[in-house]
C-alpha cells in the first residue's frame, strides 16, 4: 500500500516512537507477508482474466502461448506462498484454524488448475500455418479464477481479523503497562517498567502503523497519523513527567503536568482502537462541523444539478445550507484577529451571494414553469453569478486566514516567551513565571483560533484533521508548558524538571513548524499545486531531546563500505537521468505514469545526494522512511500502469503486464527489507535497499520507454481509424 506519508505534522507511517533504545525495526510479520503475496498474485489472476477474454476463434503465436503457460505458473506459485502464509496464520489462531485452512485448500485447488490448463503441453491441434489454437477449456479457468479470488478473499478477510485483534491485544499490554507507570513510586521500579513500556509501544508503532498503510480512506489514515503522533511525542513527555513527579512527589504541578500527559496517551490509544475497528465507543457519532470550503463545494454541485433537473430539491434546503456556510464564516468575522478591512470585505460577498441566490430561485421558479431558451439562458446566467461570488468568498478567506497564520508565525518565531518561562525558572521567579504563563496563553489562544479557521479553508479532509490535531495540540500542550515551568520556578535547581520543560518546550517549537509546513501545503492545495514539493520528502521529525535515553549514533562506515554505497549511489544517480529524458519525452506531463515515474526519480535523486553526504536524508532512519514511500509509490505506478494496459490489444497488454510482474515484486522486497531488524548491521541494510532501489530505477526507465511507445501506437491506431472514417464520411457525401 501507498505510505503516504501524514499530513504536515504528522509522522509518516513508518516512523517509530522515541529513539534509542526504542528505536528499532521490528519485522511485521505474517500480515507483511500477506498483503506481500497478495498484492504479488491479484495481478497475475487479473492477467488470467486479460488472456481468456479473447473471441473463441483467434489464434494465439508460439510466443503468446509460451507467455501463458509463465502467467499459469506464477499464479501458482504465488499461491502456493500464500497459502504457506495462510497455513502458518491459522496454526498460531486456533480459533479461526478450520476457515482459514479450508480457504487455502480451495486457493491451492484453483492455483493447480490454473497451472493445468494453461500449460501448452496439454495442447494440441496443431496447425498447418504453423500456429496453435488457444486452450479450448476458457470455462475451467475462468471458474478457477474465481474459486482462486474467492478463496484468497477468504483468507485475507480472516487475517484482517488477527491483525485486528493482534492491535487490540497490543493496546491493552501499553494501557495495563502504563497503569503500572502511574502507581509507581520508586524510582527503580519506574525504570524497569519503562523498559517494558517501551518495547510494548514499539511493537504497537509498527502494529499501528502497517495498518495505516493499509488504510484506503485519507480521512481515517489521517487519522490515524494524526493519534500516531500525539503516542510518539507524548512518549518521551511521559518519562521526564514521570521523573519529576518521582522527584518532587508532592508538588502539585508536576502531578497536574504527568496526568495531562498520561490522559492525552489514553485518547490517542483509544483513536487508534477506534479507527481500526471502525466503530465509535457507546455508538458515539462524529459531532465535527463541515468546512465553510466543503460547504461551498456541496452547495455549488446542488445549484450545478439544476442544470440536468430543475425538481432536484427544494428552494428551502438551498437556502438553508447558504445560511448554515454563511453562518461559519462568521468564525473569520468575530474573531479579534481579522482585520476591519477583511472583516468587511467578507460580510459584503456574504450579502452579495444572499442576493444571488434570490435572484437564482425566482428565475428557477420561471424555468419550472416556461421551458423556453431565454429562460434557461437566465438560469445559467445565475448560476454563473452565485458560483462566482462564492468563489470570491473564498479566495478572501483563504487571504485571511493564511495572512493571519503568516504574521503570527513569524511573530513567534523566535519563541521569546519560551525562552522566558525557562529562564524565569531557574531564577525561581514566580511574579515573572505569572507574567509570562499569561503571554503564552495568549499566544496559545491566537494559535488554537488560527488553526480553525484554517480548517475551513484547507481544502481536502486529511489537511483537516491536521487542522483539527495542531489546534488540540497547541490547546493541551500550552497547559502543560505552564504546568512545568510552574514546578521549576518551585524548584529552581532541579536537573529533571528543568529537563521536563525543555521536552514540552520541543513539543511546542515542532507543531510551530509543522503548522508553518501545514500552511503551505493548504495554499499549495488552493493554487492547484498540491503533491508537487512536499509529499514524498515529509519525514519524521525525531525530538531534540532524549532524556537520558541513548541517542542513536550516526552512521560512520568503513571506507571500503563508503566507496560501495558511493558506487552503488553514482549508478543510481545515472538512471534517475535516464528516467527523467523518459518522462521528458511524453507531452502529456499530468498523465498519472509521468507524475508517479517523476516522484519515483526525484526520490531516487534524494537517495543519491544521500550516498555523497548531501541533500535532505541525514540518517539511515530518513533514508528508510524515503524508500518505503519510494516503493509505495511503485505499487501507486504500476496500478496506473495496468490501468492503461486495458487500452491496448492482446499482445501488447501481454507484454506490458510481463514487465510491471517484474517491478510489483521489487516494491515489496524493499518493504520487507526496510522494516528487517538488522541490529548493528546498518550498512548491509543501507546497501540491500540501494540495490533494490536501483534495480527499480531501471524497470522504471524500462517501463517509461515502453508505455510512451505503446502509448503512441495506440494513438496512431485511433487517428487512423478517425481518418478512414471521415474520408467514408466525406466519400458518402459526394
Amino acid at each position: 500500500m501507498a505510505a503516504s506519508p501524514g499530513p504536515a505534522g504528522v509522522g509518516g507511517a513508518g516512523a517509530v516512537y522515541g529513539s534509542g533504545p526504542l528505536g528499532f525495526a521490528l519485522d511485521s510479520g505474517l500480515e507483511i507477508k500477506t498483503r506481500s503475496v497478495e498484492q504479488t498474485l491479484l495481478p497475475l489472476v487479473s492477467q488470467i482474466t486479460t488472456l481468456i477474454n479473447h473471441k473463441d476463434n483467434t489464434k494465439k503465436s508460439d510466443k503468446t502461448l509460451q507467455a501463458i503457460q509463465r502467467v499459469g505458473q506464477a499464479v501458482n506459485l504465488a499461491v502456493g506462498r500464500f497459502v504457506k502464509v495462510g497455513e502458518a496464520i491459522a496454526n498460531e489462531n486456533w480459533d479461526l484454524k478450520e476457515e482459514i485452512n479450508i480457504a487455502c485448500i480451495e486457493a491451492k485447488q484453483a492455483g493447480e488448475t490454473i497451472a493445468a490448463l494453461t500449460d501448452i503441453t496439454n495442447l494440441n491441434h496443431l496447425e498447418s500455418d504453423g500456429q496453435i489454437t488457444i486452450f479450448t477449456d476458457k470455462t475451467g479457468v475462468i471458474k478457477a479464477a474465481r474459486l482462486l479470488l474467492s478463496s484468497v478473499t477468504k483468507v485475507l478477510l480472516l487475517a484482517d481479523r488477527v491483525v485486528i485483534k493482534q492491535i487490540i491485544t497490543s493496546r491493552n499490554k501499553v494501557l495495563a503497562t502504563m497503569e503500572r507507570l502511574e502507581k509507581v513510586n520508586s524510582f527503580q521500579e519506574f525504570v524497569q517498567i519503562f523498559s517494558q513500556f517501551g518495547n510494548e509501544m514499539v511493537e504497537f508503532a509498527h502494529l499501528s502503523g502497517d495498518r495505516q498503510n493499509d488504510l484506503k480512506d485519507e480521512k481515517k489514515k489521517a487519522k490515524m497519523a494524526a493519534a500516531r503522533a500525539v503516542l510518539e511525542k507524548c512518549t518521551m513527555m511521559l518519562l521526564t513527567a514521570s521523573k519529576t513527579c518521582l522527584r518532587h512527589p508532592n508538588c502539585e504541578s508536576a502531578h497536574k503536568n504527568k496526568e495531562g500527559v498520561f490522559d492525552r496517551m489514553k485518547v490517542a490509544l483509544d483513536k487508534v482502537i477506534e479507527i481500526v475497528t471502525d466503530c465509535k465507543p457507546n455508538g458515539e457519532t462524529d459531532i465535527s462541523s463541515v468546512s465553510i470550503f466543503t460547504g461551498i463545494k456541496e452547495f455549488k454541485m446542488n445549484i450545478e444539478a439544476l442544470r440536468e433537473n430543475l425538481y432536484f430539491q427544494s428552494k428551502e434546503n438551498l437556502s438553508v445550507t447558504l445560511e448554515v456556510i454563511l453562518e461559519r464564516t462568521e468564525d473569520f468575522t468575530d474573531s479579534a484577529y481579522t482585520s476591519h478591512e477583511h472583516r468587511e470585505r467578507i460580510l459584503e460577498l456574504s450579502t452579495q451571494a444572499r442576493m444571488e441566490l434570490q435572484q437564482l430561485i425566482s428565475v428557477w421558479i420561471q424555468a419550472q414553469s416556461k421551458k423556453t431558451k431565454s429562460i434557461a439562458e437566465e438560469l445559467e446566467l445565475s448560476i454563473l453569478k452565485i458560483s462566482h461570488s462564492l468563489n470570491e468568498l473564498k479566495k478572501q478567506l483563504h487571504s485571511t486566514a493564511t495572512q493571519l497564520a503568516a504574521d503570527l508565525l513569524k511573530y513567534h518565531a523566535d519563541h521569546v516567551v519560551l525562552k522566558a518561562l525557562k529562564l524565569t525558572g531557574v531564577e525561581g521567579n514566580l511574579e515573572a513565571l505569572a507574567e509570562y504563563a499569561c503571554k503564552l496563553s495568549e499566544q496559545k489562544e491566537q494559535l488554537v483560533e488560527t488553526c480553525r479557521l484554517l480548517r475551513h479553508i484547507s481544502g481536502t479532509e486529511p489537511m483537516e484533521i491536521t487542522c483539527i490535531h495542531a489546534e488540540e495540540t497547541f490547546q493541551v500542550t500550552g497547559q502543560q508548558i505552564i504546568s512545568a515551568a510552574e514546578t521549576l520556578t518551585l524548584h529552581p535547581s532541579s536537573k529533571i524538571a528543568k529537563e521536563n520543560l525543555d521536552v514540552f518546550c520541543e513539543a511546542w517549537e515542532s507543531q510551530i513548524s509543522d503548522m508553518s509546513t501545514l500552511l503551505r501545503e493548504i495554499s499549495d492545495v488552493f493554487e492547484g499545486r498540491r503533491g508537487e514539493k512536499y509529499g514524498y520528502l515529509s519525514l519524521p521529525k525525531p525530538m531534540k531531546n532524549n532524556a537520558n535515553l541513548k541517542s542513536l549514533k550516526p552512521d560512520k562506515p568503513d571506507s571500503e563500505e563508503q566507496a560501495k554505497i558511493a558506487k552503488l549511489g553514482l549508478k543510481l544517480g545515472l538512471l534517475t537521468s535516464d528516467a527523467d529524458c523518459e518522462i521528458e519525452k511524453w507531452e502529456d506531463q499530468e498523465n498519472e505514469i509521468v507524475q508517479y515515474g517523476r516522484n519515483m526519480s526525484s526520490m531516487a535523486y534524494s537517495l543519491y545526494l544521500f550516498t555523497r553526504g548531501e541533500g535532505p536524508l541525514k540518517t539511515s532512519q530518513d533514508l528508510i522512511h524515503q524508500l518505503e514511500v519510494f516503493a509505495a509509490e511503485g505499487l501507486k505506478l504500476t496500478s496506473s500502469v495496468q490501468a492503461f494496459s486495458k487500452q491496448l490489444k492482446d499482445d501488447d497488454k501481454l507484454m506490458l503486464l510481463l514487465e510491471i510482474n517484474k517491478l510489483i515484486p521489487l516494491c515489496h522486497q524493499l518493504q520487507t527489507v526496510t522494516k528487517t531488524s538488522l541490529q548493528n548491521k546498518v550498512f548491509l541494510k543501507v546497501d540491500k535497499c540501494i540495490t533494490k532501489t536501483r534495480s527499480m530505477m531501471a524497470l522504471l526507465v524500462q517501463l517509461l520507454s515502453l508505455c510512451y511507445k505503446l502509448l503512441k501506437k495506440l494513438q496512431m491506431e485511433n487517428n487512423g481509424w478517425v481518418s478512414v472514417t471521415n474520408k467514408d464520411s466525406m466519400d458518402g457525401k459526394i
